[in-house]
């Protein structure tokens, strides 16, 4: 569909068209603020036009959305929607019809071993993104598998599928232009003591340093004693840090879990903070 088909005003085309988006669906992938800054439209102008796209486009394949790969626990199913349900306060300048219908956008599959999720990483992602369907793929997690496959005598073994692994993921990522996120990648340290608890702060990478090093950039989420509330919901406040980036510092930042999602917060506040959103 071109935009001479769009039910909009002249106006709002001619300043589309002069900032040359590439398709209908681009406008979708760019916030509201940011339309507004690159296209030089109205708050109002900017709304009519993304909910003229977001119909335009319903009919036509869907704009892209995620892979998520289980190797564990079953997909969090009723937790998506609970977020999709929150969206709207989150995101007014996003067209309802665009959030009610984000969650059929979201392709799940289940991978029990190794033979699957490689198959699963190897064939049916690359379609998907070959197709533009989806721009991001999350595995949880690559450790689960890896550790209940091998033993320790299978290092050299191990070592060798989990570069194989790595060299999937980062090639789906570079010819692809997506993101690829794995979480649930590392594990607590015991102490040595008569103590069941882990010692405090003391986590590894859960594969070693084989996969430490294949990762680009580290990110570390871990539960406070404290906890915050806003109006009737109560969460225990999280800490989000870098731990490695080549073009962050290293820094975190609070954060909570409410049920339209995970914010920032400031440290002497229990309300969220504008704009420290950590999603």
């Amino acid at each position: 569909m071109d935009w001479d088909q769009l039910e909009l005003n002249p106006r709002i085309i001619a300043s589309v068209r002069k900032v040359k988006l590439k398709s209908l669906r681009e406008v979708l992938c760019i916030s509201g603020p940011d339309l507004q800054r690159l296209t030089g439209l109205s708050r109002v102008d900017v709304h009519q036009l993304q909910t003229t796209v977001a119909t335009a486009c319903r009919s036509s394949p869907p704009t892209p959305g995620a892979v998520y790969v289980c190797t564990e626990d079953p997909f969090p199913a009723r937790r998506l929607q609970q977020l999709i349900r929150g969206q709207a306060s989150l995101r007014q300048d996003v067209p309802a019809a665009l959030i009610r219908c984000s969650g059929d956008r979201v392709y799940v599959e289940h991978a029990a071993d190794l033979k699957s999720l490689q198959a699963c990483l190897s064939r049916r992602v690359p379609v998907l993104l070959a197709r533009r369907h989806v721009r991001l793929l999350v595995v949880d997690s690559v450790a689960a598998l890896f550790r209940a496959e091998f033993q320790a005598s299978d290092w050299l073994e191990r070592s060798r599928q989990l570069i194989s692994c790595s060299h999937i993921l980062h090639t789906l990522s570079r010819e692809y232009n997506t993101t690829v996120v794995c979480v649930n990648q590392v594990t607590d340290v015991f102490s040595s003591d008569d103590s069941l608890g882990p010692v405090s702060g003391g986590v590894s990478p859960a594969l070693g340093l084989a996969w430490a090093n294949q990762v680009m950039v580290r990110l570390m989420m871990r539960r406070l004693q404290q906890t915050v509330a806003r109006g009737d919901q109560s969460s225990t406040l999280r800490r989000l840090e870098v731990v490695f980036a080549p073009h962050l510092a290293r820094d975190g930042r609070d954060a909570a879990v409410w049920r339209e999602g995970v914010l920032g917060v400031c440290v002497t506040e229990t309300d969220v903070c504008n704009g420290d959103r950590c999603v």
